[in-house]
């Protein structure tokens, strides 16, 4: 014998979710931070102007 099936759909409710489901934890908040840190802590080589196989006659002709 089985239960009957319900004719309506479920009652909303948290069920069996934690209270916080959805929100990020505490933990996981840091390392992003610590991930985005890292990111921005990267230096881009310095771009040097005469390193493009221009002559620098033509610079200097303007």
């Amino acid at each position: 014998m089985s239960a009957p099936t319900p004719a309506g759909p479920a009652p909303e409710g948290r069920g069996l979710q934690p209270p916080a489901f959805g929100r990020p934890s505490p933990a996981l908040l840091a390392r992003a931070d610590r991930g985005y840190a890292r990111f921005l802590a990267v230096q881009a080589p310095d771009a040097d102007p005469g390193d493009h196989d221009q002559d620098d006659d033509a610079v200097g002709a303007r």
